[in-house]
């Protein structure tokens, strides 16, 4: 715990397995945190969902109170603003005091597919291939199916948010990854009634950045619940053209930094928060859900945490490490094939475990570095944030994947830490998103090394060889 100085906010990041919360002060230094873990429902590849009452309700409410608790007893009880964060496109349905009643649907779960059926156990799906990833019409319509009498029918965002403040409130940027269910600036009245839901069941719109109230019983004001990436993305400090900010969560999530608008196939692009850029890029399957489902298979691999990070970064031999396709539950960007399936090339008889613990980490480098190839962007730097930009060893593969530096960020919670920032706005003590540059700040760097981009150069070249995994 830091020393005080200004206004605190708190940011709420509800994340795919914890809840993280930060305490930040004027100059975006942690005062408290708290983390509160939850588990993933994924029986199938096809499935990704939350226990929505514990993740979405319990788990903000409880890393709340112990903010509130070491805020207290440190004597920065008062607090100027509150922001919750989460990932898109989420859904659950809830009865009339906010509690959730289905599981929480999250992005890539086959309700997003409203046309397709869930495989059997064991058997291979001949379902056709959706032009993009899941939405949310398809969640909403699951939802009033299973749930036909609910109050309401919330995302992630909306639930946590009324756990906290009594308002079911989301931001701008929320209902616009929410697809044709809301749009002209409203709920779509002729699709909802096409569902069969009322849009007063639907969540309360705030301009992002805007105060949607005050906490009960205090003046601290909340304002509408926003996207866990942008959050990210805002305190990141990749502004630059050619910065690569990479986002190490439960998925792995790239953008690239333009000074021109840039479209290509596959991939997705959005206007910078800094006036004049452009961000290009987008979210992948070869994250921490990959990476930690790698590391748990491999017997005699380093433990993660401090026992991986005392040892040197790069074991083995540059040139005896198999090429790993990541894609457990398919892949996302730039494929949106949710058939795809993970490989393993080019093991031999001496492939051992510190061999497959990198291949699995080189996996996200070199997924990185087909986009930050198919945008034609010369790039400077990695602006790596996320938990997984704690691991020492991943960072190092994917600087050698890129041959690029990689910037691990100082405070790693990012979407936590850029809800804290909406709240300061929120709370009239910031005015504008350009102004949380100042926030950026880099906790150390991880240069390539010589040897190992040779060696992985080849690796990389194969991956791109193997295409989808067909």
């Amino acid at each position: 715990m830091s020393n005080r100085a200004g206004p605190i906010t708190i940011g709420v990041d509800v994340g795919t397995t914890s809840v993280k919360a930060l305490a930040i002060d004027e100059n975006g230094e942690v005062v408290a945190r708290s983390r509160v873990p939850h588990r993933i429902l994924a029986s199938e590849p096809d499935e990704l969902r939350h226990d929505a009452r514990r993740a979405w309700r319990a788990g903000p409410q409880k890393a709340f109170a112990e903010l509130s608790a070491a805020l207290t007893a440190a004597g920065n009880g008062d607090v100027a603003g509150l922001a919750v964060a989460s990932m898109v496109p989420s859904l659950t349905a809830v009865n009339r005091r906010g509690v959730p009643t289905l599981p929480g649907l999250l992005y890539g779960d086959f309700e997003g597919r409203p046309t397709l059926s869930p495989p059997e156990p064991g058997a291979e799906s001949t379902d056709p291939v959706p032009a993009g990833m899941p939405d949310a019409e398809g969640f909403m319509r699951w939802a009033h199916a299973e749930a036909p009498d609910a109050a309401g029918y919330w995302p992630c965002q909306a639930v946590a948010t009324y756990a906290l403040a009594g308002v079911p409130a989301v931001d701008t940027g929320v209902t616009a990854s929410m697809g044709d269910l809301h749009a002209g600036g409203k709920w779509n009245s002729p699709l909802l009634d096409a569902i069969g839901v009322l849009p007063s069941q639907l969540p309360h719109v705030v301009p992002m950045c805007a105060a949607g109230g005050t906490l009960p019983g205090s003046d601290t004001v909340f304002t509408g619940g926003s996207i866990d990436a942008m959050c990210d993305q805002v305190v990141a400090g990749a502004t630059q053209t050619g910065d690569v900010h990479v986002i190490f969560g439960a998925t792995l999530i790239v953008w690239v930094v333009a000074d021109e608008w840039i479209q290509v196939p596959g991939l997705i692009s959005y206007p910078h928060t800094t006036p004049d850029r452009f961000l290009i890029g987008g979210p992948s399957n070869a994250g921490a859900l990959f990476v930690d489902w790698a590391r748990t298979l491999l017997r005699g691999a380093p433990r993660p945490g401090p026992d991986r990070e005392r040892l040197a970064p790069r074991l083995g031999v540059p040139g005896r490490v198999p090429v790993w396709l990541p894609y457990l539950r398919g892949e996302r960007t730039p494929f949106n094939d949710h058939t795809l399936r993970s490989n393993l090339y080019g093991m031999d008889i001496g492939s051992g475990a510190e061999a497959l613990e990198r291949a699995a980490f080189e996996a996200s480098g070199f997924v990185v570095r087909r986009m930050i190839d198919g945008t034609g962007v010369v790039p400077r730097r990695i602006v790596a944030s996320g938990g997984g930009s704690r691991v020492t060893a991943w960072m190092a593969a994917v600087a050698d994947a890129t041959d690029l530096p990689v910037d691990a960020v100082a405070v790693p919670d990012g979407a936590a830490r850029g809800a804290a920032f909406l709240a300061r706005m929120a709370a009239g003590l910031e005015t504008s998103l350009n102004d949380s540059a100042r926030w950026g700040s880099v906790g150390r760097r991880i240069e390539p090394d010589p040897n190992w981009v040779q060696a992985t150069e080849a690796r990389y070249r194969r991956f791109c060889e193997l295409g989808t995994g067909a």
